[in-house]
């Protein structure tokens, strides 16, 4: 599968701008993981930009992501792709587990893209130019900021990495801002 055949399938099952926006946000910071873990960028990038396309049209578990599987198959996406964006969804109610680096990679970054967004948007600057790890730290302590955003997961996540929290915040941080004209921050 290429980028563009990634980005179709995005944007046909997904209209919302913000939603578009968060499956940028997630590629960018996928592929910054791949290079740092000589991973394949291109793969892991697919991965993050597919793993929330149906979102829109299936917003509740386990609608989301098992529907997605059943479009992303009928258009001849890998089994193993497929695979490796159901485990972002919790193994309890999809029953794939996060037992490979990808899979710990995208549970670890899906949540906290959100959440940096939305600590960028507080912000004066409205930008992620000027944001610091220590800021967003400071935005999850506020438990009506963001109040969706699982603070566990983003926690978990770095220690699925094994990365310290802030190092995990500020690396996609750096990600996201290589993709920041596409995220409007």
């Amino acid at each position: 599968m290429t980028r563009d055949e990634a980005l179709s399938i995005l944007h046909e099952f997904t209209q919302n701008g913000n939603l578009r926006k968060h499956a940028y946000a997630v590629e960018a910071a996928m592929r910054a993981y791949a290079r740092r873990f000589g991973e394949d960028e291109e793969y892991w990038g697919l991965v993050g930009l597919l793993h929330d396309f149906d979102w829109e049209v299936h917003p509740t578990l386990p609608d989301h992501p098992l529907k997605g599987a059943e479009i992303l198959r009928d258009r001849g996406v890998d089994e193993g792709m497929v695979q490796d964006i159901l485990s972002h969804a919790p193994e309890a109610s999809i029953g794939v587990p996060r037992d490979t680096l990808i899979r710990k990679a995208l549970f670890a970054v899906d949540e906290l893209t959100g959440f940096i967004v939305a600590t960028a948007l507080v912000r004066p600057s409205r930008s992620l130019s000027d944001l610091k790890a220590k800021s967003v730290r400071k935005k999850m302590k506020d438990k009506s900021f963001a109040a969706a955003v699982s603070r566990e997961d983003i926690q978990d996540g770095a220690a699925l990495l094994d990365v310290e929290v802030s190092e995990h915040i500020q690396f996609v941080i750096d990600a996201m801002r290589e993709v920041s004209d596409d995220l409007g921050l």
